[in-house]
């Protein structure tokens, strides 16, 4: 039996240690903000974060997410939206829409370690995730205008 907790809530797994986390997060807890890619940990669009840091879980097995805490876009913040979703919203980021779950959990994770980053540590941080439409100059401002509500 793997325990983990996800948004805060203790759970636990019983089936294939193999899984991807994605699948159990998906289709077991329903909670499908977290997409689906490319299936190998380099689009970004499944983007969790695992004990604080941004976490690719296509490609994370549920045996190694065992005691850990999980969080997806739906736990980011209890009470509303989180600056990084209000940001988003505000500058209207997404096109397609797709990949902006994990855009924005990598943005989060950016966030909590560097309050106040440059462009180029932005452009870093967000190197690994892949957006289809091209909203990276939108992305980046909304990451400046969340740590500006954040600082």
């Amino acid at each position: 039996m793997i325990q983990l907790k996800v948004n805060g809530a203790d759970q636990s797994f019983s089936g294939t240690p193999e899984m991807p986390l994605l699948w159990y997060l998906r289709d077991v807890l329903g909670l499908t903000g977290s997409k689906f890619g490319c299936g190998i940990g380099l689009c970004g669009a499944c983007t969790v974060h695992v004990n604080g840091q941004a976490t690719r879980s296509c490609v994370t097995a549920m045996s190694d997410a065992a005691g850990k805490e999980i969080t997806t876009v739906e736990g980011l913040n209890k009470n509303g939206l989180h600056p990084v979703q209000k940001a988003w919203l505000q500058i209207n980021v997404p096109q397609c829409g797709y990949c902006q779950v994990g855009q924005m959990m990598q943005a989060v994770a950016l966030l909590n370690s560097n309050k106040k980053p440059t462009d180029q540590q932005i452009e870093d941080a967000m190197a690994g995730n892949i957006c289809r439409c091209g909203t990276y100059q939108r992305i980046r401002a909304a990451i400046k205008t969340a740590a500006g509500e954040m600082a």
